[in-house]
C-alpha cells in the first residue's frame, strides 16, 4: 500500500539554542546515560534524557491561554485543532517591506484551513538577523482571516506579530477565536506548489500550558 509523504516543518531542539532573544535556551542532558546504567544491568543499557526549558522554545504552537488567563490551555484544546487539518501555503515574499497585509490573502480559500505563511525568513535561524525586523500579520491580516474560517495559522518567522511595538493585535485576535497559532516553522518551500496536504503539529497534553514545541508536518495526499 503506498504512504504518504512527510514533510518536515520543525526546527531542531539543541542544547544551548536561542528561540526567542532575551529568553533562555533550552539545557538538554543526560538523566542517566548509556555508560552509567550499564552497571544497573546484566545484558542492557539505557539512556534517560532530561530537557529543561521554557515552552516557547524551537517551532511551537500557541493555545488561547497563552494570551488569555481564562482561554483553554493545551490539555483543554480539542485533538481536531492540532492534527489532519487542510493545509494551504501563501508565499508573502514582501520585497517592498515586511508587513504581510490582506492582500496576500484575498485570493486563496482559508475555509477551514490551516494557513502557513511562507516567507523564507528561516533561513536566518540561529542568526541574529532572525531577530530583527522580521515579517509579520498585519493586524487587517489577521481579522480577515478570523472572519473568513481559517483554523490555524502559521508562519515561518520569528512571530506572526510586529515585535517592533509592545501590542499584539494578531495573537490577540486569532487565539480570541481559538485560532491557534504556530511560530517558528521551517521548510515551507518542500511542499509542492498546489498540492493537497495535511498539517498536523500536536504537542503533548499538558495541563497549565499556553504554548508548547511541536514536531510540525505536512502530510501530502
Amino acid at each position: 500500500m503506498a504512504t504518504s509523504k512527510l514533510i518536515d516543518l520543525s526546527h531542531t531542539i539543541k542544547d544551548g539554542m536561542i528561540t526567542y532573544k532575551g529568553l533562555p535556551a533550552p539545557l538538554v542532558c543526560d538523566y542517566l546515560s548509556h555508560n552509567n546504567s550499564k552497571y544497573l544491568y546484566e545484558d542492557a543499557e539505557f539512556q534517560i534524557g532530561k530537557i529543561e526549558m521554557i515552552a516557547n522554545t524551537g517551532t511551537y504552537i500557541d493555545c488561547p491561554f497563552h494570551r488569555y488567563k481564562d482561554g483553554k490551555d493545551i490539555s483543554e484544546t480539542e485533538l481536531e485543532k492540532f492534527a489532519n487539518l487542510p493545509g494551504l501555503t501563501v508565499s508573502a515574499h514582501n520585497e517592498n517591506g515586511i508587513e504581510i497585509g490582506v492582500e496576500y490573502f484575498e485570493h486563496v480559500d482559508v475555509l477551514g484551513k490551516a494557513v502557513l505563511v511562507h516567507t523564507d525568513w528561516s533561513d536566518h535561524w540561529q542568526t541574529d538577523a532572525y531577530f530583527e525586523n522580521h515579517p509579520f500579520l498585519t493586524e487587517q491580516a489577521a481579522k480577515y482571516l478570523r472572519d473568513k474560517g481559517a483554523k490555524l495559522v502559521g508562519i515561518d518567522s520569528y512571530n506572526i506579530d510586529d515585535t517592533r511595538t509592545k501590542r499584539r493585535p494578531v495573537h490577540s485576535i486569532l487565539l480570541g477565536e481559538e485560532i491557534l497559532i504556530v511560530e517558528h516553522l521551517c521548510n515551507l518551500k518542500s511542499i509542492p506548489k498546489n498540492t493537497d496536504f495535511y498539517f498536523n503539529a500536536v504537542p503533548p497534553k499538558i495541563k497549565g500550558m499556553g504554548a508548547y514545541p511541536v514536531r510540525a508536518y505536512a502530510q501530502l495526499m
